[in-house]
């Protein structure tokens, strides 16, 4: 019935999708199983996409050739630049999306993707033969072969979920846990863990009365995810903000008795950054209220999703308490919030490809690893794809590095660092974040997507165009001269100093409160030039005139650190004879295994010493 295949990827969500499209667009032949074909790529929680850092990743996974930035603009509701106040390292882009659409055109985008099959079932064991996995066994008996699997089971492995007192199997809401995989890597030697991770109540938008709401709409000029030419909806939709208060809290401190959390039924750690509105009210008991986001689920439904009220209390008690929130008095509930909670694996067990180190060819991608968040489940899956792909046609596996992409930062966080609670991306993880922005992901990363096949001529040739264009820009700014007396009547409006002789144009854009839309106003020669560029490409060449000496001092540091990350180290290295290493330095880096000297840096536990003394034998 089946034949062989390349690769098997392990459930269709977010990593799962972008595994599939990324080895089968490589030319690895794909089996994609998931137990319900109708909830492929489904949102399981909020219907938004990028965020804080969140959308870097987005942009990162478009521009080496992944789908969800093209599936996100296609499905997109609102888009917003947020940070814009900040410094271009903290712009994100984030969109509204609709729900139901964001999983149709993932499947649809799938099946059109040559080399992709599909199979609806519950995978609940591994084929492995000496060390190596084969292929998987379904719970309808079915034995399926494979070079390479790809395991991406979100919240599925033994998903238990909560509501007050009421506890039942299942990997979400309405849809059973899988069972088997958890208990037989485990009897081959991987640590296994609980995390805990929830969702807050879907209400009725037409019981809202918004009028006691704050609106929030998205960008007036919106932008998008991907570095494609795919179009984004025209029309938009508003979201709304409105605020809890004392009397809420104390509905909610009536259900603590009976919360899981509290009362200890629920194991696994939650999510640090977005934690349930009973954890907010109890470790932020000086707070008078929190910000509640009331988002739409799509266009066709009245479905609204109640951000920042995630909950595992009892659906009475959040019934209670929802109607206290201002413009919620007559909310009708369609479905309460829950948490659940579900195996992962210490991602310290995989390489940096997200190969495993005990089981040849099996990789690990998602939630199964630690993560919480679609963007962060997608980037591994994209790179797992990417990679199992290479072993199977033995060709060189791709590691991103730190200094070149959140990606990057992310799976060496997880396989260097480890994660006790669900890990979420931010800014502020990434020490070159300044070199990281999301305006720059295409410029950084389609030359590798290219150099893969997943990037077309064409499409670099777009991206080689940007970056001499900019340059053009930038030089042109460097010659172009603007008089004094022009200057100066702008300079006034903008409350910035005067000058007392004449400047080239880079001159003035140095300052922080004149941009180049600024100069437009008073140099015709500068006006024309514009006129033959887009506006993607003039914000370029603005970031780089504003920050070049900073970019400058980074990609200093970024050379600096290369030396240690160039230095190699065999992974077979036996730390146990290194006797001048401290004792937890050599447990710590036999578990490991580090690939670079740089990456042994970062490990918990070794210390700078401990790196002097692996330096020394490393060059002798």
């Amino acid at each position: 019935m089946f034949k062989e295949y390349d690769i098997i990827v392990v459930g269709a969500g977010h990593a799962g999708c972008e595994a599939a499209a990324a080895a089968a667009n490589l030319g690895s032949s794909v089996l994609l199983i998931t137990m319900n074909m109708e909830t492929i790529a489904q949102m399981s929680c909020n219907p938004a996409m990028g965020g804080v850092a969140k959308g870097q990743i987005v942009r990162e996974i478009d521009a080496m050739g992944g789908y969800s930035g093209i599936i996100s603009d296609k499905t997109t509701l609102q888009f917003r630049m947020l940070n814009l106040s900040k410094g271009p390292a903290m712009w994100s882009p984030r969109a509204q999306n609709d729900r139901k659409r964001f999983a149709e055109e993932w499947r649809l985008a799938l099946e059109l993707t040559p080399n992709v099959d599909f199979w609806q079932d519950m995978v609940n064991s591994l084929i492995i033969k000496n060390g190596v996995v084969l292929g998987v066994k379904t719970s309808l008996g079915v034995e399926i072969k494979a070079k390479s699997v790809i395991l991406t089971n979100g919240t599925f492995l033994n998903g238990l979920i909560h509501i007050g007192e009421k506890k039942f199997g299942g990997g979400r809401t309405g849809e059973k846990a899988a069972t088997g995989i958890t208990e037989q890597l485990t009897l081959l030697g991987f640590e296994a863990g609980r995390m805990k991770t929830g969702t807050p109540p879907r209400v009725d938008g037409r019981s809202l009365n918004y009028s006691l709401m704050e609106e929030q709409w998205g960008d007036e000029n919106p932008g998008k995810f991907s570095y494609t030419n795919v179009d984004i909806p025209k029309e938009k939709r508003c979201c709304w903000i409105t605020y809890t208060n004392s009397n809420v809290h104390e509905t909610l401190k009536e259900g603590f008795e009976k919360s899981p959390m509290f009362t200890g039924r629920i194991k696994g750690l939650g999510p640090r950054y977005c934690p349930s509105i009973e954890d907010k009210i109890n470790r932020f008991a000086d707070r008078e209220r929190h910000q509640i986001f009331v988002e739409p689920e799509g266009w066709n439904t009245c479905e609204i999703y109640v951000n920042g009220f995630s909950t595992s209390l009892p659906e009475d008690v959040q019934y209670k308490a929802l109607i206290k929130i201002p413009g919620f008095e007559n909310a009708k509930m369609f479905r309460p919030g829950y948490a659940i909670e579900y195996d992962y694996f210490p991602p310290t067990q995989l390489a940096l490809t997200l190969e495993t180190k005990l089981i040849a060819n099996l990789f690990f991608a998602g939630q199964i690893n630690g993560t919480t968040g679609y963007e962060e489940a997608a980037s591994q899956g994209f790179i797992a794809g990417i990679n199992a792909h290479q072993k199977v046609y033995e060709r060189e596996e791709l590691v991103m590095k730190r200094s070149e992409s959140y990606i990057g930062v992310l799976i060496d966080d997880l396989v260097t660092k480890g994660t006790e609670e669900p890990y979420r991306m931010f800014t502020s993880r990434a020490e070159h974040r300044l070199l990281l922005r999301q305006d720059n992901a295409d410029i950084r990363l389609s030359p590798i997507g290219h150099s893969l096949g997943l990037i077309s001529d064409e499409r670099l040739e777009k991206v080689n165009k940007k970056i001499s264009n900019s340059d053009a820009i930038v030089q042109f700014t460097r010659k172009q001269g603007i008089e004094m007396a022009v200057a100066n009547g702008l300079l006034e409006t903008l409350g910035t100093s005067p000058l007392n002789q004449n400047v080239k144009i880079i001159n003035l854009l140095s300052r922080p409160q004149v941009g180049i839309n600024d100069i437009k106003t008073v140099s015709v020669p500068f006006r024309q030039l514009l006129k033959d560029y887009d506006q993607e490409t003039i914000e370029q060449a603005e970031i780089k005139i504003k920050y070049e000496s900073y970019f400058e001092k980074e990609q200093e540091i970024v050379n600096k650190m290369q030396k240690m990350e160039d230095k190699d180290i065999n992974p077979h290295f036996d730390y146990a004879q290194l006797l001048s290493l401290s004792k937890e330095a050599r447990e710590k880096l036999l578990k490991i295994k580090p690939r670079t000297l740089g990456q042994a840096s970062r490990i918990s536990g070794v210390s700078p010493s401990d790196i002097s003394v692996l330096m020394v034998h490393l060059t002798k």
